[in-house]
């Protein structure tokens, strides 16, 4: 009797915290579903149910295609440079063996990582200016003129552009997190390596790299299903311009829903990288769970 008493008395602390997710989180991601099968004027009020029309005009619309190509680019290189790129540069930095060294220069590639993204936006909008901005007074300083261009006013430059500040401004963070990883390591485990005779590039791939895949793992997961939220980059830099070049499925979402009046379309948007980012978030816990390392 007391050990049903205990459980229900568990189970009462436990009903609060599950009906604020449940309001929040789970009623807001089924009415989205539902408001994915209208077609809904905001503005009017006015609702027609069409069922799976709205996902059927996504697989015919240009624009999502590039939304979601964009995202997968942003994503492949945010995984060259935040993941490989920074587990590189950790090992770097953990190698030095002066601390008041390591310790300064954590603090430098940390330092972007602070700024946040709409100021970090307005920054590299500034630096990309064609006529007064740096990057392209450098160019021009250094003999390289012809390369000097309107990098957010262009098709073929403004998502480069974009997902380069991006870069820029995440990098550090990865870094400091590979660095914490790599102080895990035991230093037994390196001097042994030492003492065999194992020079600094081997030991990086044969001790540091298995020892650090499972943050690795989880790095590439989070990186991916951030590259897969990304709205802030790009409504400051060029608003999903020029000529929807730069559009990703967040940026399309808003756009759709909120400037051209679709909202329904938006919530098949919003449903589909939905999918995709508890996909990705599923892909991460059972990579956790079977990657993990012990020493």
């Amino acid at each position: 009797m007391r050990a049903i008493v205990r459980r229900t008395l568990g189970f009462a602390w436990v009903v609060p915290a599950l009906v604020l997710v449940g309001v929040f989180v789970y009623l807001p991601l089924a009415q989205n579903l539902w408001f994915s099968t209208l077609e809904w004027d905001i503005y009017s009020g006015s609702r027609e149910y069409i069922g799976l029309d709205n996902y059927g005009r996504l697989l015919q619309d240009p624009v999502f295609w590039s939304s979601f190509g964009n995202n997968l680019l942003y994503a492949a290189v945010s995984i060259a440079v935040q993941v490989f790129g920074a587990l590189v540069l950790a090992a770097l930095i953990e190698s030095i063996r002066s601390e008041r060294w390591r310790r300064g220069l954590r603090a430098v590639y940390f330092l972007p990582s602070a700024i946040s993204l709409t100021v970090a936006g307005l920054l590299f909008y500034f630096v990309y200016e064609p006529s007064l901005g740096p990057l392209n007074h450098l160019l021009r300083s250094v003999g390289l003129g012809e390369l000097a261009q309107a990098w957010l006013g262009q098709e073929s430059t403004a998502m480069n552009a974009i997902i380069a500040m991006s870069q820029w401004q995440g990098f550090g963070y990865s870094t400091l997190l590979f660095a914490v990883a790599i102080q895990r390591i035991p230093a037994e485990i390196h001097g042994a390596a030492a003492i065999d005779g194992v020079g600094p590039v081997r030991r990086f791939f044969h001790v540091t790299l298995p020892l650090v895949r499972e943050m690795t793992g989880l790095m590439a997961i989070v990186t991916v299903s951030g590259s897969f939220q990304v709205f802030n980059e790009v409504m400051v830099m060029t608003g999903g311009g020029p000529n929807n070049s730069t559009q990703v499925l967040g940026t399309w979402l808003y756009r759709s829903g909120f400037v051209r009046n679709d909202f329904g379309y938006a919530a098949a948007i919003a449903t589909v990288l939905f999918v995709i980012t508890l996909g990705i978030a599923l892909l991460q816990l059972w990579f956790t769970h079977r990657r993990r390392v012990e020493w």
